[in-house]
């Protein structure tokens, strides 16, 4: 017996993983890094093969790995998380970038450091790559900021931007309970991304307030993490 929960409880980081050229280039989000050797530093990226930088990381033969702090914004994870590269062209536009060393993009919105590497190995494993890459330079911006870790993505954030965690309700926000009984409140999932519409917060970032039932959304409501309709979110019992 496999109890997914268990695997959830693993610990991971949240990282912007990008490849390509000065010309185009493109990124995804992952939370599979991890150090192979110290001498020479080489890390390992997980990277499911449909993945649209898969394809650019195997030609550029380089590719770059910035940590997110728990400062990085919804939209951040939205974009790279959830929309492909093969539908939106200009994913980076917009992004602060350099270009280091193997001159692939290197994202430097919201991060902790970034690392510039050299593709020196690739592993098939079934419906991923494990790209292997040789550091060729590490760069420390934050070392104040807490790094964004999966577990706070999905226990504090429920992917939505860190202020808006489960915990928080706006109190300036009167809401009479006597009339409207959170408890009678359903929570649903959205079954693009996994995020959590919870009643008793709302969704403030739209102007949702907390005790708004999900029947009550406005009908071009959208999922605040990956843009998808109310049609798409399913009752969890």
């Amino acid at each position: 017996m496999i109890n997914p929960d268990a695997l959830l409880t693993l610990p991971y980081g949240m990282y912007v993983v990008c490849s390509g050229n000065k010309e185009f280039g493109n990124g995804f989000l992952s939370n599979v890094v991890f150090q192979v050797t110290a001498e020479p530093p080489r890390l390992g990226v997980s990277c499911n093969k449909d993945n649209f930088t898969a394809n650019i990381i195997l030609e550029n033969k380089s590719f770059s790995i910035s940590l997110l702090s728990q400062n990085t914004p919804a939209d951040v994870i939205r974009k790279f998380g959830y929309q492909s590269g093969k539908v939106n062209k200009q994913k980076m536009q917009g992004c602060s970038l350099k270009y280091g060393s193997c001159n692939v993009p290197i994202f430097l919105d919201h991060v902790i450091c970034y690392f510039d590497c050299k593709l020196t190995q690739t592993i098939e494993i079934g419906t991923h790559y494990i790209f292997i890459g040789e550091v060729v330079e590490a760069t420390l911006l934050d070392n104040e900021t807490a790094a964004m870790t999966y577990a706070y993505y999905r226990n504090v954030m429920k992917g939505k931007s860190p202020k808006n965690a489960p915990t928080y309700i706006d109190k300036s926000i009167n809401i009479n309970l006597k009339t409207k009984n959170m408890s009678t409140l359903k929570k649903y999932e959205c079954d693009v991304c996994g995020y959590v519409y919870d009643p008793a917060i709302g969704d403030e970032d739209a102007g949702i307030k907390p005790g708004t039932a999900f029947e009550d959304l406005p009908d071009d409501w959208v999922c605040p993490l990956c843009g998808v309709g109310k049609d798409n979110f399913t009752l969890i019992d």
